[in-house]
């Protein structure tokens, strides 16, 4: 069985990653990469379920993997009800949630709907999803937001900041649950966690909801000024969030998600480009001091991760201004294939078990009004 093949996929805002492993090795590992007129063909995010998977296929059959040796296929986790911690296997409550965006509409939803589904193709394969976006570990404190009727969640690039969080501890020769860290995840969407011994007792809302803006997302934007807006604009819901979540960021700026190409024009002098690119980098660096005061300054390591973390002039501007606060090491890339690929490993292995989607593994927070 450890040396069963392992599918991953992973669907993000603007590409599809997917991989294959045989036991510890990697067969092949392709990103996909969707361009921001290529997704505008789909209304909605469901409806990009056929055209990846059918990507994804291509792939798998491009390289020759023997559909009937596949036993795990392993998908990035996405918008479902939160959880904690772990792998879960894909049933018909997730499914679901999953299809009707309980939680909020993501490309990542998609990770666990098209790994069942691959798996009515593949007889001798199981569903799951590890770690999802909605894994929930915040503290109290950091659930209050001002309102009682506005609660904060719990939306972040999970799998990439603990696999990062476990490979950094690893360099050092220590346990992940022994750290205080903060890890920004830098992708088309951009997190920053602050992590306590192993588990994130703080996190932007990565998705629609605060923190940096990033290449796809507005991040925090003035309330008031928001809500006059959308008044005085007279838009609808769903107007809102594409405006927030898809429209924001980099997107409504230069009309394009490409945050390479605005590092490619900041570097040849275009005036815009380095103010936006400075700009992103300054909040990023604010949200890192801001998690700096969640750990009380008692912090081993800053780690800044994800794709945007290739640009080192962005790393650069962001290590100048957190430095003084902890030693800034840099992971550019996501090892979120690795880590969900290792994770199916070890279920084959029977090193950890699957956790069941069900109400005893949800995280409900809390209600302040029962509070003595």
């Amino acid at each position: 069985m450890e040396n069963s093949y392992i599918l991953a996929i992973n669907p993000g805002s603007t590409s599809t990653k997917v991989a294959v492993f045989k036991g510890n090795n990697s067969v092949f590992l392709k990103t996909i990469r969707h361009s921001k007129k290529e997704l505008s063909e789909f209304n909605e995010i469901a409806d990009q379920f056929e055209f990846r998977k059918n990507l994804i296929l291509e792939e798998v059959h491009e390289n020759g993997i023997p559909l009937d040796e596949i036993r795990v296929v392993i998908g990035r986790g996405g918008l479902i009800r939160p959880i904690v911690s772990g792998v879960y296997r894909v049933n018909k409550a997730m499914i679901n949630d999953l299809s009707v965006g309980i939680m909020g509409k993501h490309a990542s939803n998609l990770g666990g709907l098209i790994a069942a589904d691959l798996c009515k193709e593949l007889d001798r394969a199981e569903p799951f999803i590890a770690d999802p976006v909605v894994v929930d570990e915040l503290d109290n404190v950091a659930r209050i937001t001002g309102h009682p009727e506005i609660k904060r969640v719990s939306i972040f690039h999970a799998l990439n900041q603990k696999a990062t969080a476990r490979t950094y501890a690893q360099s050092c020769g220590m346990q992940y649950e022994d750290l205080n860290l903060i890890i920004a995840h830098l992708g088309g969407g951009i997190s920053v966690g602050a992590h306590k011994k192993g588990r994130v007792i703080d996190v932007n809302n990565a998705l629609d909801g605060d923190g940096p803006f990033s290449p796809e997302r507005s991040g925090s934007l003035p309330i008031g000024a928001l809500v006059d807006y959308c008044y005085k604009n007279n838009l609808e819901h769903d107007e809102i969030k594409k405006m927030i979540t898809g429209g924001g960021g980099l997107t409504a700026y230069t009309g394009s998600n490409d945050a390479h190409q605005l590092e490619i024009e900041a570097r040849r002098g275009d005036k815009k480009a380095k103010l936006l690119q400075k700009a992103m980098g300054y909040q990023i660096s604010k949200e890192i001091g801001a998690m700096a005061a969640v750990l009380s300054g008692e912090i081993h390591a800053i780690i800044l991760t994800g794709g945007i973390a290739h640009n080192p002039d962005l790393t650069g501007y962001i290590k100048e201004h957190v430095a003084f606060i902890a030693p800034v090491f840099i992971y550019p890339g996501e090892d979120e294939m690795r880590a969900l690929a290792m994770n199916g490993l070890l279920l084959l292995k029977g090193t950890i078990q699957a956790r069941e989607y069900k109400e005893e593994n949800f995280v409900e927070g809390f209600d302040l009004n029962q509070l003595e």
